[in-house]
């Protein structure tokens, strides 16, 4: 991939080097990293070189030309964390990087589109269904929303608008993906402001390997389960699925999931890692299990995919007392931290890195673990 941007831009940090020398950069300061825990081969997952995000955010930055006529720019942050106003986004998908242009030049054109817009979100599918999200700093009015009404027909998008404390969609909030997972479709919803992996196609295989890595017997609990992203194609494999979440948006998103792909034998419940453990120990009842035994559960299986802060000293102890675990993590310093408590009660069977955000320096990992 070539980018005009690189050396400049703050994001695509790695864009002196070809891919290939990014991935066995990232993958050496991995094998370093975990060379004291693991001794193991290292399984690879590439990502495409350029158009792979399906998510991104962009700054909206005013310039002036010679006549002092202003101008409206995407921006990202430089080497210097100062804006740079760009042009275009070599690694966003060709659906995004098509309706930039397209959308920017319309805005620039309507004075109460323009107006005071901070930033702009992009959200879209493997099938070209795009969501877009204007932020404002301004409140935002019923001229606004005919105006905006009248852009998202004319470009064929999803169109919301936020401000503080207003949230104004103009005819839907979500988008729907289809994911082929090991020649299987399967459906999602994914709502603005819910989480969704930036890379779609690194995220199919990051789901097939941990498929094809990992063993299905019993029930499986999953902390973290976002929208359903590991937890639909996981619940073919094990006979019951509990699964918890906190966040209230990707919660309505992993229960409507579960419908689309008429799966039965997944329990959604919207609480915390901490909650979970305190039900599970009978330390404290929930309203919200009124209708869950948990002793009716054989889990053989946990399966954590935290925040960057990796997992709490709870959600570590609670983990050893399972056969098999399966911790994706978004964060190799904190999975480090982790696996040297996970490595006491259990052996690492099987290690990956995922490469979702080529030409940076963020890499994520998939371990899977037996007692």
């Amino acid at each position: 991939m070539n980018c005009e941007y690189f050396g400049k831009c703050g994001s695509c940090t790695l864009g002196h080097l070809s891919y290939e020398e990014q991935l066995k950069l990232k993958l050496d300061e991995q094998k370093q990293r975990f060379q004291n825990l693991y001794n193991g081969e290292f399984d690879v997952i590439k990502s495409e070189d350029g158009t792979f995000r399906n998510r991104a955010e962009f700054r909206v930055w005013r310039t002036f030309d010679s006549d002092k006529k202003p101008k409206l720019n995407y921006a990202m942050n430089d080497i210097n964390k100062k804006p740079l106003p760009i042009e275009s986004c070599s690694i966003v998908s060709n659906s995004i990087a098509s309706l930039m242009p397209k959308l920017i030049d319309e805005i620039s054109n309507d004075d109460i589109l323009s107006f005071k817009l901070f930033s702009i979100e992009f959200l879209c599918s493997t099938t070209n269904d795009m969501l877009v999200t204007l932020i404002y700093h301004k409140k935002l009015d019923e001229k606004w929303t005919i105006k905006a009404k009248y852009l998202e027909e004319k470009l064929d998008i999803k169109l919301i608008g936020r401000s503080r404390k207003q949230k104004i969609v103009c005819s839907s909030d979500s988008i729907d993906e289809v994911l082929k997972i090991e020649n299987k479709e399967f459906k999602f919803k994914y709502y603005e402001g819910g989480f969704t992996q930036p890379n779609q196609k690194v995220n199919v295989q990051m789901i097939e390997w941990v498929l094809n890595n990992s063993t299905h017997n019993g029930d499986l609990c999953e902390l973290y389960c976002g929208g359903g992203n590991f937890t639909i194609p996981l619940s073919t494999k094990f006979d019951k699925v509990l699964a918890t979440e906190i966040s209230k948006t990707s919660i309505k998103s992993a229960k409507l999931n579960c419908e689309l792909n008429n799966i039965i034998n997944i329990e959604f419940l919207r609480m915390s890692s901490q909650e979970f453990v305190q039900a599970r120990n009978k330390v404290r009842e929930f309203r919200r299990m009124a209708d869950i035994n948990l002793d009716e559960y054989n889990f053989s299986t946990i399966f954590v995919d935290p925040p960057r802060a990796g997992l709490d000293e709870t959600t570590i102890k609670l983990s050893g007392e399972f056969d098999q675990i399966i911790y994706i993590s978004c964060n190799p310093v904190t999975l480090h931290r982790d696996l040297q408590t996970l490595t006491k009660t259990h052996k690492i069977e099987k290690f990956a890195i995922f490469d979702q955000f080529a030409f940076s320096n963020h890499i994520e990992c998939g371990v899977v673990l037996t007692k």
